[in-house]
Formats: C-alpha cells, sequence, structure tokens
C-alpha cells in the first residue's frame, strides 16, 4: 500500500511531463491553432477574392456580348468566318 501513492504520483507526474514538454505539448498545439487561424482567414479572403473576379468576369463577357450585338446591329459587324446577306426592298 505504500508503495501506491509514490507510483501514481510518478506516473502523473510523467504525464504532466509529456503534456507540458513532450511531443504534441500545449504550446506546440496553441502555436498550430494560431497558425490554422491564420491559414483560415486567408482563405476566407482568397475566396472572397475569385468570388469577385469571377462576377468581373462574368460581367465582362456579358458586356461583350451585348456591344458585339449592338456591332452588329447597328454596323454590321461580321465575323470571319460569317458572310453577310442583306435584302432590299424595291420601290
Amino acid at each position: 500500500m505504500r508503495l501506491i501513492t509514490p507510483v501514481l504520483c510518478l506516473l502523473v507526474g510523467a504525464v504532466w511531463f509529456d503534456l507540458f514538454f513532450g511531443q504534441g505539448n500545449l504550446r506546440e498545439v496553441g502555436a498550430l491553432q494560431r497558425k490554422l487561424d491564420a491559414q483560415l482567414a486567408a482563405n476566407e479572403a482568397a475566396r472572397a477574392r475569385n468570388a469577385r473576379v469571377q462576377a468581373e468576369l462574368a460581367d465582362l463577357q456579358e458586356g461583350l456580348e451585348m456591344v458585339e450585338e449592338k456591332a452588329r446591329a447597328e454596323l454590321g459587324m461580321l465575323r470571319p468566318d460569317e458572310i453577310l446577306v442583306q435584302y432590299t426592298r424595291r420601290k
């Protein structure tokens, strides 16, 4: 019975030592958590930037289609592989 208390104290001490100084200790875990939080924030900022760029690209594509449509209707614009056929009414 007398040996149980010192053995348990040594085991608890070993667990505490490993917790504070061993591999994966509290300080290391805290540093990794801060790095993870920073990376998650950077990822969120990148997602927001990507969404803005994607929206801008969609606006540009849509805008170019509108410009092309107007140029075709008002200026008679053609693509290189197209042939223009016009009909005129006789009076």
